[in-house]
């Protein structure tokens, strides 16, 4: 019994940190595709939806790196409110 629930905490904690490290790509992606463009302007014609998706990209990387942090304080502290979130 003990065994499954210190698995359980290391697994949930390996799924939060990849939720982390998806949401920082994604704001990563976001950002760069906000401050430059131009550059990103190659991979994706349309230019009305490139500048609202880029924010867009921003916010949902932001918001999924905040859950995967909290995700993971939640895993370590068996933190029941944390892992609600």
């Amino acid at each position: 019994p003990m065994g499954v629930l210190s698995c359980m905490k290391y697994l949930m904690f390996i799924f939060n940190v990849l939720v982390f490290a998806a949401g920082t790509c994604l704001a990563g992606v976001g950002v760069w595709v906000a401050v430059d463009p131009a550059g990103f302007q190659d991979i994706v014609a349309a230019k009305p939806v490139l500048s609202a998706g880029a924010y867009l990209l921003l916010a949902v990387g932001i918001a999924l790196s905040l859950l995967g942090f909290l995700g993971c304080c939640g895993a370590l502290r068996r933190s029941r409110p944390l892992l609600l979130v």
